[in-house]
């Protein structure tokens, strides 16, 4: 058995916020996979389905970001589950929009929902980093990531939530890379080929003149 837990802080106002794009990502894993509805357990909302034959606990921890690990902790003790079983879907300053990348363990940089994590849990669980880049300076740190997504950020951010959930059977298996492979493969832009063979077709006869 594996525990999802999405970070994000509970409520309208903050549902589209780029600190809530983990909650993003475990609400596609339950849409995408079929798992049944919402309810409240561990201080948060809970669903239990299968990917890929095993079964898997997705977490929205309802006790705001700070306190992220009161939930988990109760889940992962409740199923006597060992914090390498756990799975934490996060936003991620250091990363450039768009890009997941995945690790065991590791500093927290600063993230109170990693940091609540870490006291609770222990330090050894997987994290799914997801990219919402940086905004420069480290004063504007708070304001970006507790504002909503820009409207033209949907473009690239619908699509990457979509493979996050595609490829999350790979994560119940510890296949991290392949999971990593899958999602940048899904989500790779086919423009530059479409516009190089746009370019191609209109290029005209070669100049045969001497």
């Amino acid at each position: 058995m594996k525990l999802f837990v999405g970070l994000g802080n509970p409520g309208a106002d903050y549902a589209l916020n780029r600190h809530n794009v983990g909650f993003m990502a475990v609400d596609a894993i339950a849409a995408v996979h079929n798992f049944p509805a919402w309810r409240h357990r561990f201080s948060g909302l809970l669903t239990e389905g299968r990917l890929g034959g095993e079964k898997v606990l997705l977490l929205k921890p309802q006790t705001y970001m700070n306190e992220s690990g009161r939930s988990a902790g109760e889940a992962m003790r409740f199923y006597k589950l060992d914090v390498s079983d756990v799975v934490v879907f996060h936003d991620e300053l250091d990363l450039a929009v768009g890009k997941v990348r995945v690790k065991v363990g590791g500093g927290v940089a600063g993230h109170n929902g990693l940091k609540s994590l870490s006291a609770h849990l222990g330090n050894d669980y997987v994290r799914v980093r997801i990219g919402v880049g940086h905004p420069g300076h480290r004063e504007r740190v708070v304001g970006h990531v507790m504002n909503d997504f820009a409207k033209a950020d949907f473009d690239w951010l619908e699509p990457l939530i979509v493979a996050i959930a595609d490829a999350a059977p790979h994560l119940v298996d510890g296949a991290n890379d392949k999971f990593q492979t899958q999602v940048a493969h899904q989500t790779q832009s086919p423009e530059p080929e479409k516009k190089k063979a746009k370019s191609q077709d209109n290029a005209g006869p070669a100049d045969t003149r001497d």
